[in-house]
């Protein structure tokens, strides 16, 4: 079965009821199908209430689905199989007060039937490979929460998952600790893992995925690579150009008549900032060539890529009009 995807989920429904009586019914997954490849790294975004953590849960076998059917390494979502070579770090792990790291990663082992030789050699791998070494004797009660995060992540490793599930794994983390769970993710990916995370940090997951998947109202409206994406929801025109340019409302105006370009006031009188998506040089040369012969000054002019929170927010919004 290792030719089988990491996760396979086919038409995966679920449907919330709530009350008794004349039961009011919430359908939070409506046919997912969904497919994550052994070794890459996955990243799942979407708004609140758009169905992530459902999903999870299904795929951890905490919640049964309605309908549809989700496979985890080749076995049932949510069987004691498939369970065992998961790792499972949730967005916020309570660890008991009382313990210190080591401790914590010996409970959390004996919990997943690791053998106690390899639950004290692993652990200190661990710790040193989260950011912990030299912490270990210290009680959990005394860690910040970016400390307790990448204990988290330890224990979730703890009994060398095949597959790791993270949810919010950079969350409560400085920037140099977001910068180590980075490197640890591409460390896990040389390593043959498979990852699959959640994260409202968009920049994060543009830095590490291989692919994403954008859930919305319960529906899978993109996947692919964040170049994939861009091309989805923005018809090929994967660069932004800012320009600043000054003219007359007349030529503002007539600017606007022959292009598709957004304007915004600045302070300086007469001043404006022009925005507009482009699909490379050639209309970037075209949009100057049309200012220009309206005979306007450009003061500045800035070229970049689209970033995958604007692809994101423009995914979601288009799914809100429908």
């Amino acid at each position: 079965m290792v030719d089988s995807p990491a996760i396979d989920v086919a038409d995966l429904k679920k449907e919330y009821r709530d009350g008794w009586i004349a039961r009011k019914r919430f359908r939070a997954l409506k046919g997912i199908n969904l497919q994550v490849n052994r070794g890459e790294v996955f990243g799942l975004l979407g708004p609140n209430g758009a169905g992530k953590t459902t999903l999870i849960k299904i795929l951890l076998g905490i919640v049964r689905s309605t309908g549809g059917k989700a496979r985890m390494l080749g076995d049932a979502a949510g069987s004691k199989k498939a369970r065992r070579k998961i790792g499972y770090l949730p967005e916020n792990l309570n660890f008991p007060a009382h313990h210190t790291a080591t401790r914590a990663l010996n409970l959390y082992g004996r919990l997943s039937h690791v053998a106690e030789s390899q639950i004290k050699t692993k652990s200190a791998e661990l710790l040193e490979l989260v950011g912990l070494a030299g912490r270990e004797k210290e009680y959990v009660r005394k860690y910040s929460k970016g400390m307790r995060q990448r204990l988290g992540l330890a224990q979730a490793l703890l009994h060398d998952p095949e597959l790791l599930i993270m949810d919010e794994p950079t969350d409560g983390l400085d920037p140099l600790g977001r910068s180590q769970i980075r490197q640890l993710i591409s460390y896990l990916r040389e390593q043959g893992k498979t990852v699959f995370l959640n994260s409202h940090i968009l920049q994060e997951v543009e830095l590490v995925c291989d692919r994403v998947a954008i859930l919305a109202k319960g529906k899978l409206i993109g996947v692919g690579t964040p170049a994939e994406l861009t091309a989805q929801f923005f018809q090929n025109r994967n660069t932004r150009v800012r320009i600043e340019l000054s003219g007359t409302p007349e030529q503002f105006s007539q600017l606007q008549e022959k292009s598709t370009v957004e304007l915004i006031d600045l302070p300086e009188e007469n001043l404006q900032q022009l925005t507009s998506g482009t699909d490379g040089q050639d209309d970037v040369d075209k949009l100057v060539d049309c200012i220009r012969g309206l005979d306007m000054s450009i003061h500045k002019l800035e070229r970049s890529s689209l970033t995958l929170e604007e692809v994101f927010l423009s995914a979601v919004q288009a799914e809100d009009e429908l």
